[in-house]
């Protein structure tokens, strides 16, 4: 019995590396089953369906974020250090990054992986939301700001920049400077 979990955590790392070598377009269970030692039909004991395994490997990919929010800082101190953290994996991980824009791609096709991505998203639009709550209450920003909005242009702003790691860390920085009280003085 303790071989399952193990099992199953190899099934969705090669799921993982199957997305981030070939796309989607090479994300096949026979061979992901395969990588892992298994037949294919007992993959589906594990993962009843193709989704089943695309939103493990979803928790997977966003589960090797999840530290990166500090709790113990200040508004303004929190978002550039979970930025700056997300923009340092950008670099250091970026197969983490492939397989995300990955899904999002697909998830502009497929209406389950999107209801995955969607709900996968809400703790991190939620901890950003009260990032920007606590911030408009403690006078952190320099503007009066919109905090569905800057949850928002956070979230775009790190999905776009997925695409060009390279200039992560100084678009992250001019991010964090926008709602800076330093820079609107």
């Amino acid at each position: 019995m303790a071989e399952q979990p193990d099992r199953r955590q190899a099934l969705i790392r090669a799921a993982f590396s199957a997305i981030a070598e070939n796309g989607f377009e090479g994300f096949r269970l026979r061979p992901i089953a395969a990588a892992v030692g298994i037949d294919h039909s007992t993959l589906h004991h594990y993962f009843p369906t193709k989704a089943d395994l695309i939103a493990a490997v979803l928790h997977h990919a966003t589960g090797q974020l999840e530290g990166t929010m500090r709790m113990d800082l200040e508004p303004a101190a929190r978002l550039r250090h979970h930025l700056g953290e997300i923009a340092t994996a950008l670099t250091a991980q970026p197969e983490l990054f492939i397989v995300l824009d990955e899904l999002d791609r697909r998830a502009r096709r497929d209406q389950s992986t999107a209801t995955t991505i969607r709900d996968d998203e809400q703790g991190w639009r939620a901890a950003l939301a009260t990032i920007f709550e606590e911030g408009v209450e403690q006078r952190a920003w320099s503007v009066d700001l919109d905090v569905d909005s800057s949850v928002e242009l956070v979230i775009a702003t790190i999905k776009g920049v997925r695409l060009r790691p390279e200039v992560a860390e100084p678009v992250v920085e001019q991010l964090c400077g926008l709602f800076s009280k330093e820079s609107g003085s």
